[in-house]
């Protein structure tokens, strides 16, 4: 009897959900911003660009994390693509500011160190997640903005473009339009209600778990269309924008930036799990759909555990999203 007792346990165990047999080698999360995406507003042509960018993203971490390499290496190589990729609010694609110049936030951090990185308002740095590495692996500094942390990126042998490089047709004509309708109106606003996408929160990030039970986060952004003042966002900012923990989970947040830093909303979802022993989804969903939503911002974020599990809540009609596992599994969503 005592040994049927133990074979059935044994049996349990194994068909266990979170058991290590169930854990996958490798995951790569990746997002490329989160607003007013509707599949009526999207022609088929459009759509599957916006499908093809994000499956070059993932093949890219993908191919990192197969090979052996680090989350941090795979993170980066994920975000790469989205920044050369004009259609993404970053890098190539990046929104312009109310002066007609581009300006770029990214933030990068490791959580097998606890070590990160920043660069904001930076306007001729051509892949702003590297230069955000760089600050976390070369500088006492956590976050460094301006001139200042362009130098910075050219000291360390980074890529460097003028700002028109940034430019894009599609981005000018967002803006005029939006110009435009603050002269008509003798009043200011940062959305584009015309935007064939309708993007409005325009970000890109990844989170990744390596071989190794590594965990990492990055985040890359143009901002808002139209800001001024040397506006920033959540983007770059450590904890509201980004975090990663190995005892938890790895974050990129991709939304209204102020409600975003408010809230510290990637760490929170750390936070909610260290402290409050919640699940991954389960604290993502509280914080987006719950705490968000009654503040009345809106966005969504990309999460995985240190046990592979992922989580991408939105609470706009759509975010631009994938993931990949070692196990084969694989997705790319856009719309609810």
């Amino acid at each position: 009897m005592f040994q049927i007792f133990i074979t059935i346990l044994i049996l349990m165990l194994s068909q266990t959900p979170d058991s290590p047999a169930e854990r996958p080698d490798f995951v790569l999360v990746i997002h490329g911003g989160a607003g007013t995406i509707k599949k009526e507003l999207m022609t088929p042509e459009l759509e599957a660009e916006y499908r093809a960018g994000l499956q070059a993203a993932l093949d890219a971490g993908k191919a990192v994390l197969e090979a052996g390499g680090s989350a941090e290496d795979a993170v980066e190589a994920a975000i790469l693509p989205l920044e050369d990729n004009p259609l993404f609010n970053a890098g190539k694609g990046a929104v312009f500011t109310h002066e007609k110049t581009v300006e770029l936030d990214a933030s990068f951090m490791s959580g097998k160190t606890g070590e990160a990185g920043a660069i904001s308002g930076v306007k001729t740095v051509k892949h702003p997640i590297r230069a955000a590495r760089k600050v976390m692996e070369e500088s006492v500094h956590v976050m460094l903005t301006g001139t200042g942390a362009e130098a910075f990126a050219q000291v360390q042998g980074l890529e460097m473009v003028e700002n028109s490089y940034f430019y894009t047709e599609r981005r000018e004509k967002q803006l005029d339009r939006i110009l435009a309708r603050e002269a008509e109106a003798h009043e200011t606003e940062l959305d584009d209600p015309n935007e064939p996408v309708r993007k409005k929160h325009g970000t890109v990030g990844a989170v990744a778990l390596d071989k190794y039970g590594n965990l990492a986060a990055g985040t890359s952004t143009g901002g808002m269309t139209n800001k001024r003042y040397g506006r920033v966002g959540d983007s770059p900012i450590i904890g509201a924008g980004t975090y990663a923990d190995n005892a938890t989970c790895a974050v990129s947040c991709t939304g209204h930036g102020e409600y975003y830093i408010r809230n510290v909303v990637a760490f929170d979802v750390s936070a909610r799990m260290k402290y409050q022993g919640s699940s991954l989804q389960t604290a993502s969903d509280q914080i987006i759909h719950e705490v968000l939503k009654e503040q009345g911002g809106t966005g969504g974020l990309i999460a995985v555990d240190k046990d592979g599990h992922i989580a991408m809540p939105f609470n706009t009609s759509g975010m631009f999203r994938g993931y990949v596992k070692s196990t084969g599994e694989q997705n790319i969503g856009i719309y609810q």
